[in-house]
């Protein structure tokens, strides 16, 4: 038994042999993945997120740009229905205006003008003894007196060319009619009844030479 210890002892410690050693020739780019998810699932999912939410986006916007030109036709279509009466109105409108003005001026000359009454009145106070008058006419423009000078020819004639002058001169008369003078024949003799006739037209409207002193 001893013997045989011995024997070992003798022997010697055991050597490990190492294997024999040989380079690594693997291609680890060529190697399979062994991953249970790959990474190559994770960027193709989010381009894939990326590309709908841009798609999405787009539909979105060609969404509102189609909404917003369907509602721009709409208004379109109801200015252009507006727009005939619209154009109507405003030509209505216009004629009113003109109309409008025709009876303004009118109007306004309507009452501008001087009561005839009055002007007769006035002129039957003022008028001198020589001078008879026999017929008016009030026209558009102004009066038109017609009346009869006593005295012989030469003695009518100047008293109607007096009383020219005097309506001329008259600060009342000059307030209404602005120019006094001879119309028609004027001065002239009447062959049936022999007497000087003579025949006046007063322009109203204020005169501008003013009434003479």
């Amino acid at each position: 038994m001893l013997s045989l210890l011995k024997r070992k002892t003798e022997a010697g410690p055991t050597v490990s042999v190492m294997p024999p050693w040989h380079p690594n020739l693997r291609n680890a780019g060529r190697l399979p993945d062994t991953k249970v998810v790959r990474t190559a699932f994770f960027i193709n999912g989010a381009a894939i997120f990326i590309a709908i939410g841009v798609f999405l986006w787009f539909v979105y916007q060609e969404y509102q740009l189609h909404d917003l030109n369907r509602q721009i036709a709409y208004w379109q279509s109801q200015i252009d229905q507006d727009k005939k009466e619209s154009d109507r109105f405003v030509a209505m409108y216009a004629k009113f205006k003109d109309e409008q003005a025709k009876v303004t001026e009118a109007a306004n000359f309507v009452h501008s003008r001087p009561r005839v009454s009055e002007i007769l009145m006035y002129i039957g106070e003022t008028l001198p003894k020589e001078i008879a008058l026999d017929a008016y006419e009030q026209q558009a423009l102004g009066l038109t007196l017609r009346g009869t000078a006593r005295g012989t020819p030469d003695e009518a004639t100047g008293y109607a060319t007096a009383y020219l002058d005097q309506l001329r001169a008259d600060k009342t008369i000059a307030m209404t009619f602005g120019d006094i003078a001879f119309s028609g024949s004027g001065v002239s003799r009447n062959p049936q009844s022999g007497r000087i006739q003579l025949q006046l037209f007063l322009r109203f409207g204020p005169s501008t030479k003013g009434a003479k002193k």
